[in-house]
Order: structure tokens, then C-alpha cells, then sequence
């Protein structure tokens, strides 16, 4: 910010901040309808038959910018956020878009409540080295 004689200031761009805020991103949508699966260790992948993001008119640059980080290998929605220095809830309602339009698909993490029990696979080992 600069000031001129009459004490009046004046922003140039940089001194502005960001351009875009983030609820203009998401178009002002805090949810998604896949948000209940976005956790931040859910991984994003792109579809194998996901045409190019680029040539769809509805997405954004940073839907873009998803798909692309998402074609090189598979990124946690924290990782996404991170690269793209983006909050979280925005990176949601994005991968969220990008799920809806069939770009991506997200892998979740097995809940530790569904893993098996380690004396069960330990008793299983014993068995199998038992035969």
C-alpha cells in the first residue's frame, strides 16, 4: 500500500492479497455431496476415462489444477491443499465438483474399527505355518 500527499492510500496487487477468495471458488458452497467422505487422508484419483478438464467449460483453473496433480499420482485431499495453498474446506467442495462430473473418484481410508484384529492374524500366521 502506498499513500499519496493527501494521506489518501492507494492498493496495487500485491499488497491486495489473493484475487480470487476462496468462496468464489466454490461458488459460495461450504458442502459438497460427497463431503462426508473427504477426509484428510481420503486420496484422490483420476478416472482412467476422464476426458480433458480443460476442454469442460464449467470447471475452473483449479479444478484443472486437481485433475492435473491427480494424473501425475494419486494425492490426499491434505496434499492437494497443500500444493495448491488452498484451504481445506475449498479443495473439498472442489474434488467433490470434480467426483459429481466423474474426473476423479476418492479412496478411503479402512477405518481402524474395520481392520482385523493382530492376535487374530497372528493366530492365522501360526495356523498356515502349523500345516
Amino acid at each position: 500500500m502506498t499513500t499519496d500527499g493527501q494521506g489518501s492510500s492507494h492498493w496495487f496487487d500485491d499488497d491486495a492479497g489473493p484475487v480470487v477468495r476462496p468462496y468464489a471458488m466454490t461458488r459460495g458452497r461450504t458442502t459438497s455431496a460427497v463431503q462426508h467422505r473427504l477426509d484428510l487422508i481420503a486420496v484422490v484419483v483420476v478416472e482412467p476415462h476422464a476426458d480433458d478438464p480443460e476442454a469442460d467449460h464449467s470447471l475452473s483453473p483449479e479444478h484443472v489444477d486437481i485433475v492435473d496433480l491427480c494424473r501425475r499420482a494419486p494425492q490426499s485431499v491434505a496434499e492437494l491443499a497443500a500444493e495448491l495453498d488452498l484451504p481445506i474446506g475449498v479443495v473439498r467442495v472442489l474434488v467433490g465438483d470434480l467426483v459429481d462430473a466423474e474426473f476423479v473418484h476418492v479412496n478411503r481410508p479402512v477405518p481402524p474399527a474395520e481392520l482385523p484384529d493382530e492376535s487374530i492374524l497372528r493366530d492365522v500366521i501360526s495356523g498356515l505355518r502349523a500345516l
